[in-house]
């Protein structure tokens, strides 16, 4: 099982600089894959836990495949309505190839409503649009298309993953509902972002979510979700606060924690 990093894109402390900063932490702390989230227009109920600025996905991957050179790179999601599906076709196949074949394509239908409007795109249709986008990708890409997950943890995202044989990407979760999800449906694959935030004292809520507390609690996390047949667990050590930004070296020290823990015990 493969373990990769979501990294935050957005916020008052990233820059460029920072981008970089954190692109050449998850590779060389020996990460498989690094991906980012989406949003074209900040509005307000974007703003309120993605504020300004907003790297872009597709320009921001394709500047640290230059500064990458073994790390997959990905979104985690891309919203798929908000662009044409010929223009994500263009631009995810020439990322994949600038990168060497390193994309790893996420995508969603998204939940601001606010942005959509801001875009012109209807927000009730947004589940119908995606999957019509779905097929002009496969029919664009044919034979060479980068591999796409399915990300949501609604029932549409379950049935849209075992409806297109994509792997289904569900997005922060307890452990009982994923066994549970998992024993009511047959997917094709299913490879999860989940939270990181270590404690220093067990968390015993049952509502805990997968990959919150201490580490060896967070290792026995990851140790369940590879017997289950995760094929790539994603990391997201963002916990809500745009001030986080500022400080990105405590999640890098977190995930410097999991990465030489897990290595020596798997």
């Amino acid at each position: 099982m493969r373990l990769g990093v979501n990294v935050p894109n957005f916020g008052p402390g990233t820059d460029p600089g920072v981008l970089r900063e954190w692109a050449r932490t998850v590779e060389g702390l020996g990460f498989a894959l690094l991906m980012m989230s989406d949003h074209v227009v900040v509005t307000a109920d974007v703003a309120q836990d993605y504020p300004e600025p907003f790297y872009e996905p597709f320009t921001t991957l394709s500047w640290l495949a230059g500064v990458t050179s073994r790390v997959r790179l990905g979104t985690t999601v891309l919203i798929l309505p908000y662009r044409h599906p010929m223009l994500v076709a263009r631009m995810a196949a020439n990322l994949n190839q600038f990168s060497g074949g390193r994309l790893v394509l996420g995508v969603g239908v998204g939940w601001a409503r606010q942005e959509f409007e801001a875009l012109g795109v209807p927000f009730t249709a947004r589940g119908k649009l995606t999957d019509e986008y779905l097929v002009t990708l496969r029919e664009a890409w044919g034979a060479d298309a980068p591999p796409i997950w399915i990300g949501g943890n609604s029932e549409a995202a379950i049935r849209r993953a075992v409806r297109f044989g994509y792997p289904w990407h569900p997005l922060r979760f307890t452990m009982p509902w994923l066994r549970q999800t998992l024993a009511d449906n047959e997917l094709p694959a299913f490879t999860p972002r989940i939270a990181l935030r270590i404690t220093t004292t067990p968390v015993d809520d049952p509502e805990r979510l997968t990959g919150v507390g201490t580490l060896e609690q967070i290792l026995g996390d990851l140790d369940q979700l590879q017997q289950l047949g995760a094929d790539t667990v994603l990391l997201d050590p963002y916990h809500g606060d745009p001030e986080e930004t500022r400080r990105p070296q405590e999640a890098w020290r977190a995930l410097t924690a999991v990465a030489t823990h897990w290595r020596t015990s798997s």
